[in-house]
């Protein structure tokens, strides 16, 4: 069988239009029943991701109490649906074998980690707190008026200290560690969305 290249665009074309149509099948429907196979008996519940202050809006599909599919929800106006690659992996975060669920401590000089408890951890993290803002209290400051005399004035601030803010925490504990820094003396509390 001879065919031209006008004969074989056509016969390229028909082709294209035939798997375009799908053979007869409608493969909307299809997709849309394995889809919903899936998400069988699920509820959906509109959240909010946490890695970020952007506040991206998020569709979880609960079963049997677990996380089984996460998307972007598209009537949140800050994503429209999109989700960066942190926002698609949270599934995996939340049920990640390799996730620590108990606190690590290392000695210092040692090469493994070994495991405490958390009030162990809590007591260690309180006194390494105190040790250092003791070290580094500075009470008073000495400043140049803009009459170029020197002035001694009061300062009550513990330089080796400092809080950082996370977006895994609300708007009401994000206050109360602004407090707690003001209250041990430090400075220097930042948040890790500006860092």
């Amino acid at each position: 069988m001879k065919v031209t290249r006008r004969g074989f665009l056509k016969i390229s074309g028909i082709s294209a239009a035939v798997v375009a149509s799908g053979l007869g099948f409608n493969l909307e429907a299809t997709a849309a029943q394995g889809y919903a196979l899936k998400l069988d008996g699920c509820t959906k519940v509109p959240s909010i991701c946490h890695f970020c202050s952007g506040g991206c809006g998020l569709l979880l599909h609960i079963k049997d109490g677990k996380l089984v599919h996460l998307e972007g929800n598209p009537d949140n106006p800050i994503n429209e649906g999109g989700l960066c690659p942190k926002a698609a992996s949270l599934e995996q975060v939340a049920y990640s074998e390799e996730r620590p669920k108990t606190p690590l401590y290392r000695a210092p000089g040692a090469e493994e980690w070994t495991e405490i408890t958390w009030d162990e951890a809590i007591e260690r993290i309180a006194k390494k707190a105190v040790e250092i803002r003791n070290k580094t209290w500075k009470k008073t400051d000495e400043i140049i008026t803009s009459t170029g005399e020197k002035k001694i004035v009061p300062a009550n601030r513990a330089e080796g200290l400092a809080m950082i803010g996370s977006a895994e925490v609300d708007n009401e504990e994000s206050y109360l560690l602004t407090k707690f820094a003001r209250l041990i003396g430090t400075p220097y509390h930042e948040h890790q969305a500006r860092i």
